[in-house]
């Protein structure tokens, strides 16, 4: 799919997970007030543009929900709505919603997940408890850092993060009893990051397709800051996703300096 989206960055990145230690000990959770839970940056009418891009044209691929997240992902959007009442840039009324880059959104509650999703910059998945364990049963990712929505819909933590090295069996139950013990006044947030040769948002990939990089060619650095809150009424977890994408040679001398002492 041809499109004009691929050279979309931030000027700065703001965290540096790979050297700041509250983010880089894993599982590497922080407490996430609800006032910065939506994020608007100096990319979003960029990234605005091509997610609307992708649930126009690619919608199959980067929105999937089961029927039993419709009522999460209307409570959802009541939340988001709510939280943008009070954000510079956006102008909330009773049907629709103008956005900072002046784009307006029809509020849809038959379509809640989508409708969240072209409010927002962050990729948003909703999880439900599943036995003993959390189900992803909806999301709305755009950007994808190299792994396919279709793959990880309706399955559990530990087989989503099965071919993450670092999600070890023990990192598993911490995080399992972080979501059981969550509560929805607290907000938490964390980070990761990754070193890519392709500044390009959107780049899914199959479960065991090996990601290409070419030292030899420009480096950018992308950063997800991912926030987790519940949902007081389904009780369901919202794990929101902000891409930051940056090359290499804009990182401040100790972003550079600590990254290439770990890559």
């Amino acid at each position: 799919m041809k499109h004009n989206f691929s050279h979309i960055f931030q000027n700065n990145l703001p965290i540096s997970p790979w050297h700041e230690l509250h983010l880089k000990r894993l599982p590497g959770i922080n407490p996430l007030d609800r006032k910065d839970w939506i994020l608007v940056d100096n990319a979003f009418d960029k990234q605005m543009a091509y997610a609307d891009y992708l649930l126009r044209n690619n919608l199959n691929s980067v929105l999937l929900i089961d029927i039993c997240a419709e009522d999460s992902a209307r409570e959802l959007l009541s939340h988001v709505l709510k939280a943008l009442m009070g954000l510079d840039g956006y102008l909330v009324n009773s049907s629709t919603v103008q956005r900072p880059d002046s784009v307006i959104v029809k509020i849809d509650w038959d379509q809640a997940l989508k409708t969240a999703r072209s409010l927002v910059q962050q990729d948003l998945c909703i999880m439900l408890p599943s036995g003993d364990e959390y189900v992803l049963v909806g999301a709305a990712m755009c950007f994808p850092a190299s792994w396919t929505l279709s793959e990880k819909f309706m399955r559990p933590m530990t087989s989503i993060h099965e071919p993450v090295e670092e999600y070890s069996a023990d990192l598993a139950k911490r995080i399992d009893r972080i979501f059981k013990l969550m509560r929805p006044e607290q907000d938490m947030w964390r980070a990761n990051w990754l070193v890519y040769d392709d500044p390009d948002l959107h780049q899914p990939r199959k479960r065991h397709e090996i990601r290409p990089r070419n030292v030899s060619k420009q480096q950018w650095v992308r950063v997800e800051r991912q926030s987790l809150c519940k949902l007081p009424n389904t009780q369901a977890i919202i794990f929101g996703i902000h891409t930051s994408v940056i090359p290499f040679f804009e990182l401040t001398d100790i972003q550079k300096m600590t990254l290439k002492a770990v890559t």
